[in-house]
């Protein structure tokens, strides 16, 4: 990443021709801006402080009372563009630091930052299966740095799931849906849990007082994933949960209690770990997709080119639009590094040409989460011919949904000050994360 910040301003930056200095803690940020809905070719974004003031074309900056912020501005480079910090749901890890291993926050933190320093501003910390003690002393971890506001949540992938669909985890630490582990783990991580996958078809996952309902009282999101289920058992679970999700928003806004965008049952990395579609078996694959179709369901695609193939990329896009999807890495340790081994909780990793496989003894073990950081599964994605707006909307505003956060996720007036500057080949100049330049 470059570090340099010299394509921007800031509010150091000497008065302007007109002889009027923008006020102090102002700072303009000029390019290409990346909005929900298009892609301002000559915008500029005004950040007061920690939040976002202003959004819109340099045109219209002065009648908004920004002349003198973008007066002040240095003129971009060429292709340059402004997008909103990205927002990721599924994480394993980076920098050489694994969340499913890190013995403390502090080691827990270098993943963080390698994330945030390529754009990702907002990441939710995700686990792995590993037995009850080892789930409930890393939880209490990534909650210390929940409670200092380095992340945006916590995610279990498992233990809840198919054996048969592992995956690159550990089938001998899966168990059998269990609500009170999901109330411990809760408890464990003081409010910071934020989803959890569980495969449909495992006993004690579904139904009542089962672990959907449970994570829905605990206020987590249930994600279908490393599932061999039935397409009727999949749509049986995804309304469960849709159903207690709707019961425990209303109840919130009965009580007066603040509630953000509706968040929905989501699918983890939708293809991986789950049964293949077949035309008279569909499985969780066809049932996820109309579910996210029709506006009950997020599914998150690894859209690195080694998860899933371009071809199937662009098809979710085109059935479901970017408002049901969210784009994540699934990333490791490797990420940010060179290849070599390294851990993703009890199961041995070797990552060679920028592919993490399980150290399995077969010839090509099963594929053991990503190496890319957010913004690279971005480029890709547009690489595959998705448009911009619409792979940014599913790497920052829809995941932002589904964690109910109404403050993150777009570049819009009165969300926090959240920017990843990128350079015409969309990769990352420079960060800013509330207002502050991301520098380590």
């Amino acid at each position: 990443m470059t570090s340099n910040p010299a394509p921007l301003s800031s509010a150091s930056t000497p008065a302007s021709s007109s002889g009027e200095a923008p006020p102090a803690g102002r700072t303009a940020l000029r390019g290409r801006v990346v909005t929900p809905q298009e892609v301002l070719e000559d915008g500029v974004v005004v950040l007061d402080g920690p939040v976002i003031a202003w959004v819109g074309e340099r045109r219209d900056a002065a009648a908004a009372g920004y002349a003198a912020e973008v007066e002040a501005a240095a003129e971009p480079a060429e292709g340059q563009v402004v997008l909103p910090g990205l927002v990721e749901l599924h994480n394993h890890g980076g920098g050489g630091a694994s969340f499913p291993d890190a013995q403390d926050a502090q080691e827990a933190l270098v993943a963080v930052r390698e994330h945030r320093r390529h754009g990702t501003t907002s990441l939710v910390a995700s686990l792995v299966t590993a037995e009850r003690e080892t789930l409930l002393r890393r939880v209490a971890t990534l909650a210390d740095l929940g409670d200092a506001g380095e992340i945006a949540g916590i995610h279990l992938e498992g233990p809840f799931l198919s054996e048969v669909r592992c995956g690159a985890q550990n089938p001998h630490d899966m168990l059998a849906g269990d609500p009170e582990l999901v109330r411990a783990i809760a408890e464990a991580g003081r409010g910071h849990v934020r989803t959890m996958t569980f495969a449909p078809e495992v006993p004690g996952n579904t139904g009542p007082g089962g672990v959907v309902e449970a994570l829905v009282e605990v206020g987590a999101v249930p994600s279908v994933g490393h599932t061999d289920a039935s397409s009727e058992q999949t749509d049986a679970a995804i309304a469960e949960g849709v159903t207690a999700l709707a019961a425990r928003r209303a109840a919130l806004v009965a009580a007066g209690e603040p509630v953000g965008p509706a968040p929905r049952v989501t699918a983890t990395h939708l293809f991986n770990g789950m049964r293949p579609l077949h035309h008279r078996a569909p499985g969780p694959i066809a049932s996820c997709l109309a579910a996210a179709a029709r506006g009950d369901l997020v599914v998150e695609l690894v859209a690195d080119g080694t998860h899933l193939a371009a071809g199937t990329v662009r098809s979710v896009f085109e059935l479901v639009g970017p408002d049901a999807i969210v784009l994540v890495t699934d990333a490791m340790a490797a990420a940010g590094m060179a290849d070599g081994t390294y851990q993703l909780g009890p199961m041995a990793v070797t990552v060679a040409d920028g592919v993490a496989r399980l150290d399995d003894g077969t010839p090509e073990g099963s594929i053991a989460g990503g190496t890319f950081h957010l913004l690279d599964v971005v480029r890709t994605t547009v690489g595959f011919g998705i448009p911009l707006v619409d792979a940014i909307k599913a790497a920052s505003l829809t995941p932002a949904g589904v964690l109910g956060r109404a403050d993150i996720g777009a570049l819009e007036a009165g969300r926090r000050a959240d920017v990843l500057v990128a350079d015409a080949g969309l990769h990352p100049v420079v960060v800013w994360r509330g207002g502050a330049l991301v520098t380590d």
